[in-house]
């Protein structure tokens, strides 16, 4: 009886559980002695703290209004400014793993794939999500995510910031993306753990994601990125001075 009570408690800690696997391995990796990415934590916290921050006004105003919302069977019941505190660690998690794959891959790849197409891949997406986003103004997630990624390319293509390295790295991050976020939406489990309004999105979806989930990942993470190095070109400058 006493095993049975703690099998039945343990779906609580699913939401959890998955943070914690989604950061583990990364986290051990970060000290590795040839490249250890610890010691960039100071501006990669930085960088995550700026970013997260946005984004959990945004995850709380779209719980509020029913974008979408969270299944209590999968959560501890801790809430955090009216979301679960899995949703908050959400943003710290998933971030560091990708953004330690983006630095990993600045030492395992010479020859990026990304560099003679990265222009023109950062154009045609910023006009097709605008469009698409002007078309689709009635739908929130759909809207706001699209026109947040938009404009968030189109200045990267007018100030000729190059996203190559970032496509590349966000390709391989799309891999592990895929099982998380289809678990936390509802694949190999009964019920999705975090529900989306499909009034509010295109309906369309990657198995049991929304397609909108792939460019709120591509922003939440490339702004991190973008930040994470400014923040570490600011330090050679400085030092350099």
């Amino acid at each position: 009886m006493f095993q049975r009570n703690i099998l039945d408690n343990m779906h609580h800690y699913l939401y959890l559980l998955i943070n914690i696997g989604s950061v583990l391995v990364p986290f051990l990796a970060s000290f590795y002695p040839k490249h250890p990415f610890y010691k960039n934590w100071k501006n990669y916290i930085i960088a995550n703290t700026i970013v997260a921050s946005c984004f959990i006004v945004w995850d709380i105003l779209f719980t509020k209004i029913g974008v979408w919302g969270f299944n209590q069977h999968y959560l501890l019941g801790i809430d955090c400014m009216g979301i679960p505190l899995e949703e908050v660690l959400f943003f710290f998690c998933i971030p560091y793993s990708s953004v330690f794959i983006y630095f990993a891959l600045g030492y395992l790849i010479q020859n990026n794939p990304f560099d003679k197409i990265h222009k023109w891949l950062t154009l045609s997406l910023s006009i097709i999500l605008g469009l698409i986003a002007i078309i689709c103004f009635d739908k929130w997630y759909t809207s706001v995510t699209f026109i947040l990624t938009a404009l968030f390319l189109a200045y990267n293509y007018l100030t000729k910031k190059s996203l190559s390295k970032v496509y590349l790295s966000y390709s391989v991050t799309l891999i592990f993306f895929f099982i998380v976020n289809g678990i936390l939406t509802g694949s190999f489990i009964e019920a999705p753990v975090v529900w989306y309004n499909n009034t509010e999105n295109l309906g369309i979806r990657l198995g049991t994601i929304p397609i909108e989930d792939v460019f709120y990942g591509f922003l939440l993470i490339a702004s991190i990125i973008q930040i994470f190095e400014y923040l570490g070109r600011e330090k050679i400058v400085v030092k350099k001075g």
